[in-house]
């Protein structure tokens, strides 16, 4: 089977280089702080970052399979088996038989799972209320609404993103 040829990508200028290179570098920025953020929580008795992603996942897109789930949060399947057994044993998803094959089972959030999600959900915008409290309500919105669309538009972007992070890499390894 031969491979469909991708389209070319438009030609960029060096202000949309350049605000590309901004923009990861503030990625960047907000992930080390994330993951800074992610480390305390599950060290100081909070909640594991995997925990949420799955949690929320699962509300998202419904019940799922194990596989699913795995395709849904772009990560491997052996390691969100791992992931999900910790939150059935810690009573935050349940295994379900699958409506469309018995054989199968599906994953889905239990009471406590939403529960904490809500409560985790309330604590983060509450903290994050207090970074935005400085700004102009306009300012506040107006980032919001390009923040939601920049998400909405690197989320249809990601397979493409991690193609190219990909080729990159084994270029570089040539």
């Amino acid at each position: 089977m031969v491979a469909p040829e991708r389209e070319a990508p438009a030609a960029l200028t060096e202000r949309e280089i350049e605000s590309g290179h901004r923009l990861a570098g503030a990625m960047f920025t907000l992930g080390k702080q994330q993951a800074s953020l992610a480390h305390r929580m599950s060290k100081g008795g909070g909640v594991d970052r995997s925990t949420i992603i799955l949690l929320k996942t699962l509300v998202m897109h419904g019940p799922s399979r194990s596989s699913e789930l795995a395709t849904a949060v772009y990560s491997d399947p052996s390691t969100v088996s791992r992931q999900v057994a910790a939150l059935v044993r810690d009573g935050l998803v349940e295994r379900r038989a699958d409506p469309e094959d018995g054989r199968a089972s599906v994953l889905a959030p239990t009471d406590s799972g939403l529960a904490m999600l809500a409560e985790q959900r309330k604590r983060m915008g509450l903290a994050l209320a207090q970074v935005v409290k400085q700004w102009d309500p306009d300012d506040v919105a107006r980032f919001l609404e390009l923040f939601e669309r920049f998400v909405a538009d690197h989320e249809r972007a990601l397979p493409m993103l991690m193609n190219e992070c990909v080729k990159a890499r084994s270029e570089g390894e040539n």
